[in-house]
């Protein structure tokens, strides 16, 4: 792992925009992105925050903006176009802001933003509002990490070393929180207020 990031290293800041762009591709199993980019800058302090930081967020946006794709596009094999997820996305598209703030919280916060996404996919939305909510949050918390990453972090290579059951479990309780989020009967609790739990439809038609 330490020589994949002296190999994308040596790309100045073309390295840590390929690198998190593949990983925000994917849906689980991945480290977080901010560990990734404090980890290049602790290779080369050299690099100007803001200009790593636009670049990171820039790429997270793009590899989530591709994840959402493809989610979509899975998600048109099943049958059923109206799903119980679809009734939250509708409550989104009326709300003015509403996937700007939601999208803006995940990207800022150490919240599992993959679990946003492959909902985003699910429900098949359209918003431009999440894709700017999300860059901006990114922005923000790139900027702090990098910006503290000298004095409280190691590199991520040895995290990832220690921490891969913590990694693994992470992710494990991701896939968890997805099928919980589509067990929610989300028309009862918009209209009702109460939480009703039914049998989560999310691939299978």
């Amino acid at each position: 792992m330490e020589d994949i990031f002296e190999i994308f290293s040596q790309f100045s800041y073309i390295g840590p925009l390929v690198v998190l762009f593949l990983v925000n591709i994917m849906p689980i199993l991945m480290p977080p992105n901010w560990l990734i980019l404090s980890s290049f800058y602790a290779l080369d302090d050299s690099m100007n925050i803001v200009v790593l930081t636009i670049v990171g967020a820039t790429a997270s946006t793009a590899g989530r903006f591709v994840l959402k794709q493809l989610v979509s596009k899975f998600k048109n094999h099943s049958n059923n176009n109206m799903s119980n997820l679809s009734v939250l996305g509708n409550y989104l598209n009326k709300k003015k802001y509403g996937y700007v703030i939601s999208s803006f919280v995940f990207g800022a916060t150490l919240l599992p933003d993959n679990i946003l996404f492959v909902t985003y996919g699910l429900i098949k939305a359209k918003s431009i509002g999440m894709y700017v909510g999300f860059w901006f949050g990114k922005l923000l918390a790139f900027y702090i990490m990098l910006t503290i990453s000298p004095a409280i972090l190691t590199p991520f290579t040895r995290i990832f070393e220690d921490r891969l059951v913590g990694l693994l479990l992470a992710d494990g309780l991701g896939i968890v929180a997805i099928i919980i989020f589509a067990a929610i009967d989300w028309n009862y609790l918009l209209n009702e207020r109460k939480i009703k739990l039914i049998k989560p439809r999310i691939w299978w038609s």
